[in-house]
């Protein structure tokens, strides 16, 4: 029955789309805002501003004021101790962004992206990156350590869940705007 619904859903999502402009339903599948914080603080690091707005999809929905039972904070469900770290190490400007103001959409997407770089750095793949993200590098490298593919040996279900949904969000987004963000659309 739930299988009836799903793919009864997927066919109408198909329909909709096929019958809906492209602008409208890039923006209703593949949200995007603070275009502005994205673009600029994905330049700063180095990293694609699409897969910062496919993990803020991801992580929040989009929902500056969203709060985990974890801990995590804002558009990127950025932990504070994280925060406080890439602050302390120097890949994030504390005048410029408080550490501890992670409400803020501008100072979280800068935590954010800045771990996500950290992430590109010290990982190999995109996949590992993603991963990581969720479950920590340690982990990550965990599950490298051990022979197979890393999607084969992550043994947490949520990060495999993640890696999925964060890798489909992102190749919607490069889908949903080939050319890149941009602040008018």
């Amino acid at each position: 029955m739930a299988l009836l619904v799903l793919a009864g859903a997927a066919v109408i999502a198909c329909v909709v789309l096929a019958l809906t402009p492209a602008t409208l339903a890039r923006r209703t599948l593949y949200p995007v805002s603070h275009v502005q914080d994205v673009q600029a603080s994905a330049e700063r690091h180095g990293v694609d501003p699409l897969l910062v707005a496919a993990v803020i999809k991801c992580e929040s929905g989009w929902d500056e004021a969203a709060q985990s039972s974890a801990g995590a904070i804002g558009l990127m469900q950025v932990m504070p101790q994280t925060s406080s770290e890439l602050a302390r190490m120097g890949l994030v400007d504390p005048g410029a962004y408080d550490p501890s103001d992670l409400l803020d959409p501008a100072a979280n997407i800068e935590y954010g992206t800045a771990y996500l770089a950290f992430l590109e750095k010290n990982l190999s793949s995109t996949d590992e990156v993603i991963a990581a993200y969720n479950a920590g590098m340690g982990k990550v490298e965990e599950w490298l350590a051990q022979p197979g593919e890393l999607a084969d040996n992550i043994t947490y279900a949520e990060t495999r869940e993640y890696l999925r949904r964060v890798n489909d969000a992102y190749q919607g987004y490069r889908d949903s705007y080939p050319t890149g963000l941009m602040v008018d659309q």
